[in-house]
């Protein structure tokens, strides 16, 4: 994943693409084939050889009730029946793998037609090594232009500092009668970018040597075991309730670290299974290019829930920042429309604005609950100032954009 001898870029590309609104939207619905209907029945090659196009692999995958978790070289791939994520970070050419995902998508799963695309990503760090139509923002958007006829791209933030990006497509409006009852899924990620780590935070992962080869594991799963450990030491397990979780971890040689987890969130419905959600971590722990992203689905509450398990939005945001201790660090939350309260014309907050306040006492309050820093004078509990909070609606979604630094 990472080179000791050049700058790696840490922030990811961020492509989803949707087929279809929801899996009961799709041809094989109430087919399954081994368990399993619409893009989760394309068998792991087809998927690697799209991967090879984008120049990354897979390292291993977990699979749950609704969603295929590939954990790759340079970060994720998530496989739902009807949608695809498509998370890659370094000189990675992401897009250039969506041709590819639209042929497979038509051949394997008898989707021939895209129902909503979005591609993102943080501003990079290092633009200039980047390859193909990532070089420039303009060359992203034209390359997307060229495949969608109805997409808008979007800047939020500050063009010359820290900011976001989003290209959007307007969703197809064909829903056949038979289902067009059916309710939308609700659409809700939040991702926490962070860059400049603390040196404490970033020690943990570098490995001054490969882990020694046992007789009773093979040699090509040591950097799991190693991911898994860490991830424990670290209480990256602790995120989330442990016994909804189910990890994939892998620590990289000679840094770096990468995971993602499948959680059952909800509560059970008639077929016995709970709502499936996923999280993802990825680190690039080296001076000078420090980065660490988390990227969540899971709707959380806006407030503390007397039952526990599921963290609300605060804690969950103070869990992951006392992990990684940045100096400075992004949130956003991007959240379908409709969901986005419907109280909202009674009054009453939306989800985005929530999340504003809520980011903010996590991260600004010096009794919020987060840990102390390195044990600098200038940095003694690690209070951050917002130095930026955005509310955009898009059309269909709506986002909260916030970016923080040590104060």
């Amino acid at each position: 994943m990472l080179s000791a001898s050049a700058p790696f870029e840490g922030p990811e590309k961020l492509l989803e693409v949707w087929f279809a609104p929801s899996p009961a939207h799709i041809p094989d619905a109430k087919r399954p084939k081994n368990g399993k209907i619409g893009l989760r029945k394309v068998p792991r090659v087809v998927w690697e050889d799209m991967l090879a196009v984008v120049k990354c692999k897979v390292l291993s995958v977990i699979e749950g009730d609704e969603t295929d978790a590939y954990l790759l070289s340079e970060s994720s791939l998530f496989v739902f029946a009807h949608r695809i994520i498509l998370k890659t970070c370094g000189t990675t050419l992401n897009l250039l793998g969506l041709p590819g995902i639209l042929d497979i998508a038509r051949d394997y799963a008898s989707l021939p037609s895209v129902h909503q695309c979005f591609y993102s990503r943080k501003s990079f760090m290092f633009p200039e090594r980047q390859l193909g139509p990532h070089r420039e923002w303009k060359d992203e958007v034209a390359f997307l232009d060229a495949i969608f006829p109805r997409g808008a791209a979007y800047t939020v933030g500050k063009v010359n500092g820290d900011h976001w990006l989003l290209y959007i497509t307007s969703p197809s409006g064909a829903v056949p009668p038979d289902i067009a009852e059916v309710p939308p899924l609700q659409d809700y990620t939040i991702e926490i970018l962070m860059s400049d780590l603390s040196p404490e935070a970033r020690e943990p992962f570098f490995f001054s040597a490969s882990p020694s080869p046992r007789d009773d594991v093979p040699a090509d799963q040591l950097p799991s075991i190693l991911g898994q450990t860490l991830s424990t030491a670290l209480q990256i397990t602790e995120i989330f309730p442990p016994h909804l979780t189910t990890l994939d971890a892998y620590a990289f040689s000679p840094c770096g670290y990468s995971s993602n987890a499948l959680l059952n969130w909800g509560d059970a419905g008639p077929d016995r299974r709970r709502g499936e959600g996923y999280y993802t971590i990825h680190v690039t722990p080296e001076e000078g290019w420090s980065y660490a992203s988390f990227e969540c689905n899971v709707p959380l509450s806006s407030r503390p829930s007397s039952k526990k398990e599921i963290p609300d939005i605060e804690t969950l945001v103070r869990r992951v920042v006392n992990i990684f201790r940045p100096a400075r660090l992004s949130l956003t939350l991007f959240i379908s429309s409709q969901h986005n309260n419907s109280t909202e014309e009674e009054g009453a907050d939306t989800t985005v604005e929530v999340a504003q306040r809520a980011f903010k006492a996590a991260l600004t309050s010096s009794s919020g609950g987060l840990e102390t820093g390195s044990g600098d004078p200038a940095d003694p509990q690690r209070i951050y100032r917002r130095t930026d909070k955005i509310n955009y609606e898009f059309g269909g979604y709506d986002l909260a954009f916030a970016s923080f630094e040590l104060r």
